[in-house]
């Protein structure tokens, strides 16, 4: 079909409008700035190596941006990707990290690589050089394994500790008012009637943990309605410190702490629907310095957004 002089003109300043308009926004949204590293990641050469290819586009204050990378509108994601993603782990500050929260940051990061949460799947569509195969996550979980802390059989200091730690219990004397999170929750102390819907062991500081359910959870596990979960749904995760005898049986040591995730798509709406508290020590001595502690734990938790937001998988009753 011929198309007259007429249509062929609004065409062609419909082009052209366009074509100014893609041009323009390449001077408008976000400038990524890339700060001065202050402390780059040490590893062994093929973790380095891995870990620079798949994770420092994002993770870094050196990103290797494509050509395509760096046009609007595409650029704009790009930039907020790697904003977001240095504000969870940025390994340009590697050293500003305790010795304990590094090896706790490469734990979380091979957890979420292991489940499919990391790397994110848009970028991996465009960047398929960032996929990690199985023999990448086998050299970083054997690297991440030898950094582990080993229970030493028999280990007096935790026993120790948790001996201490029993007689301080005893002579605490119940407070007038429940610990509070300065966001708000208290602390739950009938977690310790639900039931356990799942466990996990956090290697990398020798820490056994079980996840408890409220009634709502269970249900929801129950009927299989766990991504979302229901409103009302409590999860508490506790933390004892693990104690091995000299036949290799693993206990509960001292206790370290107890986390709640508490589920209210409206109360909780900026924090994607959880609340979330954490309380340390028999003193249940709450989390956070200010109330914004929240926004640390759902950027933790943002890579299992399609799991709403939850990393451990609930075992069916």
């Amino acid at each position: 079909m011929k198309l007259d002089f007429e249509t062929k003109k609004v065409l062609a300043g419909m082009v052209a409008i366009l074509t100014m308009v893609f041009i323009g926004i390449q001077f408008t949204g976000p400038k990524l700035e890339n700060p001065i590293i202050t402390g780059d990641f040490q590893a062994p050469p093929a973790v380095k190596d891995i870990v620079r290819r798949s994770c420092y586009d994002c993770h870094s204050n050196e990103p290797n941006l494509r050509w395509y990378d760096k046009v609007a509108p595409a650029y704009w994601r790009v930039a907020e990707h790697v904003r977001q993603g240095r504000k969870g782990l940025n390994f340009s500050t590697w050293d500003s990290l305790a010795p304990a929260d590094q090896k706790a940051k490469l734990w979380e990061s091979l957890n979420q690589i292991v489940a499919g949460a990391m790397p994110l799947k848009d970028y991996e569509l465009v960047h398929p050089s960032a996929k990690l195969s199985g023999s990448d996550i086998g050299v970083l979980k054997k690297y991440i394994r030898s950094l582990r802390v080993r229970n030493i059989p028999g280990d007096t200091a935790k026993i120790n500790a948790l001996a201490k730690q029993t007689m301080q219990v005893k002579a605490l004397k119940a407070p007038m008012d429940l610990p509070k999170a300065l966001n708000g929750i208290s602390y739950i102390p009938d977690y310790k009637n639900w039931e356990a819907v799942s466990s996990t062991e956090r290697y990398d500081n020798g820490t056994m943990r079980i996840i408890f359910g409220n009634d709502v959870a269970v249900k929801a596990i129950q009927e299989e309605h766990t991504n979302p979960w229901p409103n009302g749904t409590i999860l508490a995760k506790v933390a004892w410190d693990e104690v091995e005898d000299k036949s290799g049986n693993v206990s509960s040591g001292a206790f370290k702490q107890v986390e709640y995730m508490i589920k209210d798509d409206k109360k909780y709406a900026s924090t994607k629907g959880w609340g979330f508290a954490r309380f340390k020590t028999p003193a249940m001595v709450p989390y956070g310095k200010t109330e914004t502690f929240a926004t640390e734990c759902v950027n933790c938790h943002q890579p299992m957004s399609a799991n709403d937001f939850v990393f451990t998988t609930p075992i069916k009753h």
